[in-house]
């Protein structure tokens, strides 16, 4: 059985718990406290971030969005690969944007005393940039992709997640009306709401827990016109 390495808040393990639900694959979870990460992490990963995905045969994935795509090419039920516009390639390159920019201005406007010279206040406007031009996506489809989530959106969603938990108030209050309902029905999602479960810290020797749906999860699969 694959083991993956998690940590319930942090962004990257969130999609790549979502993905391997989606994919009905099975995995031991373990829970993984960052300020005392266990040996065997440590041992598979050098890097020392969550998640960490080991397979039955040995083979270690380290990157998040490795592991949705690698979960998700064993089994797509919910056509996460394939969305309604577009294609994997296009939504990479979504995703790209915002692990990269957007994600840097998100920790420098997050944990701004991590980093010297951060400005907060700078940062957040930049990254607002960011989510202007995702607002004007999903002011054309309900998705970023279509009229059904796909790759994209649970890729994306826990890192916007984030940035809207640092200030509900300020997060509201933005003209980014199709952003802030796409982002409510995303958490409203039987994927996410699984994939936020909350496990024990893991220790070695510990009974194996695994990642498996605690409500019922139906299809995210939307019908189209014409279906």
């Amino acid at each position: 059985m694959p083991v993956l390495y998690s940590f319930r808040r942090c962004p990257y393990a969130m999609r790549a718990r979502m993905a391997l639900l989606a994919a009905g694959i099975v995995v031991e979870l373990r829970e993984v406290v960052l300020r005392d990460k266990p040996a065997a992490l440590l041992a598979a990963s050098p890097k020392a971030t969550v998640p960490v995905l080991i397979l039955g045969d040995g083979t270690v994935i380290d990157q998040s969005l490795e592991i949705m795509v690698w979960a998700l090419a064993e089994a797509d039920p919910q056509q996460w690969l394939t969305p309604q516009s577009g294609d994997l390639d296009d939504m990479l390159v979504l995703i790209a944007q915002n692990d990269g920019p957007f994600k840097n201005h998100l920790d420098r406007y997050k944990y701004a005393s991590r980093y010297d010279g951060a400005d907060p206040a700078f940062h957040r406007q930049q990254a607002e940039k960011i989510l202007n031009r995702l607002d004007g996506r999903l002011a054309v489809g309900k998705y970023l992709y279509g009229t059904r989530p796909a790759l994209a959106d649970y890729a994306i969603a826990p890192f916007i997640r984030q940035f809207a938990r640092i200030d509900p108030e300020k997060f509201d209050a933005l003209p980014f009306a199709h952003l802030q309902r796409w982002l409510h029905d995303m958490l409203q999602s039987p994927f996410f709401a699984n994939a936020m479960t909350r496990y024990a810290q893991w220790h070695d020797g510990d009974k194996p827990v695994l990642l498996q749906a605690t409500a019922p999860i139906t299809s995210d699969i939307q019908p189209q016109a014409g279906w």
